[in-house]
């Protein structure tokens, strides 16, 4: 599957923003999706993945914060951005991988295959 993620923007501190992830090959519920981040001189972090099932697990920084859901329906898979932080700043990626068990909520980056191009988010003061 190739995926797209689209919805960054600049946004001021305090604010939201929704990130989507959309696939070619359609994100079924065969899929564990996830979303990772980037900032400029860091290595790619962990924010927060649903399982096949359902199940979203976040990183401790985002949480309380950040919603991440999925509509098999429409192959889609959305993160929330609340509260958002000059912290966030970062290029957001989504990830897939295809038959993880159904309740598992894979949470490193080697544990997704399939990647998306990326989309920044910037948060100004």
């Amino acid at each position: 599957v190739q995926l797209q993620a689209s919805g960054g923007g600049l946004v001021q501190s305090g604010g939201s923003l929704t990130l989507s992830c959309e696939g070619t090959g359609h994100i079924s519920d065969n899929y564990a999706m996830g979303w990772f981040r980037q900032a400029p001189g860091k290595e790619r972090e962990f924010v927060a993945a649903i399982s096949r099932s359902g199940t979203a697990v976040y990183a401790d920084s985002v949480k309380g914060r950040f919603t991440i859901s999925r509509d098999n329906a429409r192959g889609t898979v959305h993160l929330q951005l609340n509260s958002l932080k000059p912290d966030d700043t970062a290029i957001y990626y989504c990830a897939a991988e295809l038959g993880t068990e159904f309740y598992y909520t894979p949470r490193s980056a080697y544990e997704f295959e399939n990647w998306g191009q990326g989309t920044q988010v910037t948060v100004s003061n």
